[in-house]
């Protein structure tokens, strides 16, 4: 088995990041590194060395990796191999529960992307995300529990057990918030709550329907700078027997992020005590915006990493990023081809 590889400035991160084929000339053939793709869910990276490589080499090594992750992920629910192999330390109980309950990190279709992380990885207790794209509504719940261990995450398992159902039975965006809300408060009583973003996207129109259950509100990313927060009626977070929400309803413009964030992220404290804040964050995602994009997942994981050094490394409560970037366009990839 090979040496884990660094995701930062390596031929290996750069094709897991951005799910191409990376090759690197050697004195003695080609080292061709193969993004492993179950759809849009990057799986890992394979990598070989072959003499030389020509398009059809290229064209049967895209369709062998492509088998490669599809063996993976099927025999991914039969064995823990594939689970120990990727971890570098022990995992809390509540982690362990919590990235069980997690879609892929990350989904790409042309009208529309999602990433998602999840800090500190290996104990992470409250948060969650979950989403959908069914027609053309993409579909996303972000949650934060209160607490930390296991308290945080049987909250959370509820609070996303419940908000998959609703989303499964196609009821509005304002009986999710209801659903959640009773599911949480028959389990646990009045005394516990869930903070909630609750979004639904149209990918062809980038009308974008939000509920904010006691959340930071979400950042509107345009042209590298956060425009502005995207506001809602104020509605009380999961658990706490709230009135039906209004819903807030705002349209995207194309190439718009929409960032989503835990309290964790600006409730860190920083030198002097004081907490790490929203201006911050806005400053950093400034920053990134500088650069050149590396893509959805490639540039979150930066921000990620951004953030956690200007907190000089501290995250005491869960910490976790999600972000939305629309393209527009119809949505071609949902027809069924003959």
């Amino acid at each position: 088995m090979g040496q884990p590889k660094p995701m930062a400035d390596s031929p290996a991160g750069r094709a897991f990041l951005s799910a191409d084929v990376v090759e690197v000339a050697q004195v003695r053939g080609v080292r061709m590194y193969l993004p492993l793709l179950d759809g849009s869910d990057q799986v890992g990276v394979m990598a070989l060395t072959l003499d030389a490589v020509t398009d059809d080499d290229r064209r049967l090594l895209r369709r062998l990796a492509g088998l490669v992750a599809d063996m993976l992920v099927t025999k991914n629910a039969y064995t823990d191999q594939f689970f120990l192999t990727r971890r570098r330390e022990p995992m809390s109980v509540s982690a362990e529960i919590q990235w069980s309950l997690l879609p892929p990190l990350s989904m790409s279709v042309p009208q529309i992307e999602v990433a998602g992380i999840l800090e500190p990885a290996y104990r992470v207790a409250g948060d969650s995300f979950d989403y959908a794209l069914n027609d053309n509504i993409l579909q996303v719940a972000v949650i934060d529990a209160m607490g930390h261990g296991l308290d945080a995450a049987s909250m959370a398992t509820i609070a996303i057990g419940a908000y998959r159902h609703a989303r499964r039975v196609f009821i509005s965006l304002a009986e999710k918030y209801a659903f959640m809300d009773d599911a949480i408060s028959r389990q646990f009583g009045p005394d516990h709550f869930v903070t909630a973003q609750l979004m639904q996207v149209n990918i062809t129109t980038g009308e974008l329907e939000l509920v904010n259950a006691g959340h930071p509100a979400p950042l509107l990313i345009r042209d590298g700078r956060v425009a502005r927060t995207l506001e809602s009626a104020t509605t009380l977070p999961v658990g706490f027997g709230g009135e039906e929400p209004r819903i807030a309803v705002h349209m995207l413009q194309r190439d718009d992020r929409v960032l989503c964030y835990t309290d964790g992220i600006i409730e860190e404290r920083v030198a002097g005590g004081e907490p790490f804040g929203e201006e911050r964050l806005i400053r950093c995602v400034k920053r990134l915006g500088e650069e050149a994009s590396e893509g959805v997942r490639a540039d979150l994981r930066r921000l990620s990493h951004t953030l956690k050094q200007e907190r000089s490394e501290r995250t005491s409560d869960d910490a976790t990023l999600f972000m939305i970037e629309w393209h527009g366009g119809a949505a071609d990839h949902l027809a069924v081809v003959d």
